[in-house]
């Protein structure tokens, strides 16, 4: 294929929005068409919990005009996604089936991680202007209606990144119903923002120095609107004074002045405040406003998946950064993590044809490697159950919540007895094997490591006559370990068919 028309909607919490975009290896990803339509998911959802009948109809009398939009463009392919809105409603299943049933179109509920990771994506996709502005301390600053995003980056490393309550339509929603005048409206807004901002300052600012922010979302589209014309970048002094624009004027004359539709001022004047106390907190210089959308990283993941494009940037590093980091914060023990990384994707290297598992589960499993001993942060009696608390409860970008929880429960099981059964109602057949295999592939090389002295730095992984044979060149005495490595061989054969033996180099 060596042009691609791809569709992207996005049905976010504040508006639906098609985009239609031509691909090619040649000339990378060009927007066609767009076309937006504010509905509102959000004020059902973060109101009553719900969304309406009323809202899904117009839901879908919408979803079927982008249909034949789709159509006139004769698109070879498509996703539909939908963000905070659906994914809090509890009556979810309801109105995607409705929709799927009255338009054909499935929506994919993303996680949050996946939402922002794609997000990444799009402004990763402006190679030359991203890698020379992560060169200094950055934050990606996403306001979105639901919710918002904050990654830290030091240098071209991914040091964090953390979700804030923080949408800019939750605010309103949650404040419209607080009584006062518009003053004290306003004073409450900001004190509800510094408290979660304050927060996110003291646990992972610290020293850390923020030179750039780079804003995307919703908020982000109209805060270039200073001068004759739309900026991409705003230093620190320019945002100041359209905030303070924002404060005294009316909603009419800041929306006749900054060229805002009317019905994304309520989005605005919160997302302004949010970012004004980010650039506060940190110090910060320059705003980058690269313009992405949700729609315009579904479509360099689209490119990405059928090779019509080629990252520069290796979006696993940032995976894996995030997982470090989040060992560090539960003081798990850094060399012992190490090695038992190496080993395991040793032997899932070795066993290929054994597990028929890809590149995505290998990189569970190294995460689940990373994360192993996360629990004993908080109870070295039961660390297998904490880790699993902590993983669930800790978002992990680029990582689907279906992927978190295969995480979660091979590191679970790496201590814990094996249940085949478990959790069947979360657990589908295919995560169930798959947790069985990594955990099987987790334990023989944790217990590779038992005295945590890294006597097994280079392995070899051989597999014949229905036995792997992992063969170390270590001269140490292993005999803690061998013990260790029998007792967790037998669910690695019950799982695989082979049977793992721990052996030495002859002469060592």
């Amino acid at each position: 294929m060596a042009v691609a028309t791809f569709a992207a909607i996005d049905v976010g919490s504040y508006e639906l929005e098609l985009t239609i975009y031509e691909i090619s290896p040649k000339k990378g990803i060009s927007q066609l068409d767009r076309v937006r339509k504010v509905i509102g998911l959000g004020k059902d959802t973060y109101d009553r919990g719900i969304i309406s009948y009323d809202r899904v109809d117009e839901m879908c009398r919408l979803l079927t005009r982008f249909k034949t939009v789709m159509s006139e463009y004769q698109v070879d392919d498509y996703r539909a996604c939908g963000t905070s809105a659906i994914r809090e409603a509890a009556n979810r299943e309801v109105v995607l089936d409705q929709i799927r049933v009255r338009t054909g179109i499935d929506i994919d509920i993303l996680s949050n991680s996946e939402q922002r990771f794609l997000c990444y994506k799009a402004i990763a996709a402006k190679e030359n202007e991203f890698n020379n502005i992560i060169q200094k301390g950055t934050a990606i600053a996403e306001v979105g209606s639901g919710s918002m995003q904050i990654s830290l980056f030091d240098k071209d490393a991914l040091v964090t990144t953390q979700n804030l309550r923080l949408g800019a339509l939750r605010i309103h929603q949650v404040l419209e119903k607080v009584g006062g005048t518009d003053v004290d409206r306003r004073q409450l807004t900001q004190e509800f923002i510094d408290n979660d901002i304050d927060t996110f300052r003291k646990f992972f600012l610290k020293d850390r120095n923020v030179k750039n922010i780079i804003a995307t979302g919703v908020c982000a589209t109209y805060l270039g609107r200073i001068g004759a014309e739309d900026k991409q970048h705003i230093t620190a002094e320019e945002f100041g004074r359209f905030y303070q624009d924002l404060r005294v004027l009316s909603e009419e004359k800041a929306a006749d002045k900054y060229d805002i539709p009317m019905e994304f001022l309520p989005l605005i004047v919160p997302g302004a405040m949010v970012y004004k106390r980010l650039l506060e907190v940190t110090g910060a210089e320059l705003l980058w406003l690269p313009g992405v959308r949700l729609g315009d990283g579904l479509a360099a993941e689209y490119a990405e998946q059928k090779k019509l494009i080629r990252f520069a940037h290796d979006f696993s590093k940032d995976i894996l950064a995030a997982a470090r980091n989040i060992a560090k914060r539960y003081m798990g023990d850094k060399e012992h993590s190490a090695i038992l990384e190496k080993n395991v994707l040793s032997v899932f290297d070795g066993i290929k044809k054994y597990h028929g598992l890809g590149k995505r589960e290998r990189l569970l499993l190294q995460i689940s490697a990373i994360l192993h001993d996360c629990g004993k942060y908080i109870s070295i009696r039961t660390p297998g159950e904490c880790a699993y608390n902590i993983i669930m409860s800790t978002e992990i970008i680029g990582v689907s919540h279906r992927e978190r929880e295969i995480i979660a429960n091979v590191v679970k099981y790496n201590t814990v007895p094996f249940d085949y059964q478990a959790d069947s109602a979360a657990l589908d057949k295919d995560m169930r094997i798959t947790i069985a295999k990594l955990t099987a592939i987790l334990r023989v090389c944790n217990a590779m490591d038992r005295s945590h002295k890294q006597k097994f730095k280079d392995i070899k992984v051989s597999v014949k006559e229905q036995q792997m044979f992992i063969t170390t060149d270590s001269s140490e005495n292993i005999l803690l370990e061998q013990s260790l490595f029998t007792q967790k061989a037998d669910f690695f054969e019950e799982v695989y068919g082979i049977r793992p033996v721990l052996k030495k180099k002859k002469g060592m």
